[in-house]
């Protein structure tokens, strides 16, 4: 990332938690047949306990975030979007980035996370930063290709 910052979202970013992820899953809609699940959360209540981490240049607008779940083995790796007028700029790399950090901080040994099996954008990234495909599986409408990427 060029200057952008990832920070805690406060309940002042769910608008643009809103806005952002609007912007990133929209186009995927046509594509998979249905609304991806990103653009149906509870995005103040995922806020207010702490999930979301925002990226933002100081004094800019939000360009990107992140939505995470802790568990006992693993950092969950719910969402992450970046706004299509940041794509290419290094946004998704710095929050990936974050993401491994924020897990090895907690003492966790893998991050988990999985894509729309339509979404073959996102199967060419996720393996350039060390994620491997664990299964595909469909879970209701969602056909789900599933990664992990071990940190020790």
């Amino acid at each position: 990332m060029s200057n952008e910052e990832i920070r805690p979202a406060t309940a002042a970013d769910v608008p643009a938690v809103e806005a952002v992820t609007d912007a990133a899953y929209r186009p995927y809609i046509e594509r998979i047949g249905v609304v991806p699940k990103p653009m149906e959360a509870d995005h103040a209540a995922d806020v207010a306990a702490g999930k979301v981490f925002v990226a933002q240049a100081p004094g800019g607008p939000v360009v990107g975030l992140v939505v995470l779940e802790v568990f006992k083995d693993h950092l969950f790796l719910d969402s992450i979007a970046v706004h299509p007028d940041a794509h290419g700029t290094g946004v998704g790399r710095g929050l990936l980035r974050f993401v491994d950090a924020r897990a090895r901080a907690l003492g966790l040994p893998e991050v988990r996370l999985y894509t729309n099996a339509l979404m073959w954008e996102n199967q060419r990234i996720y393996p350039k930063y060390g994620y491997e495909v664990v299964e595909r599986r469909v879970d209701g409408p969602y056909d789900r290709v599933h990664y992990r990427k071990r940190l020790l």
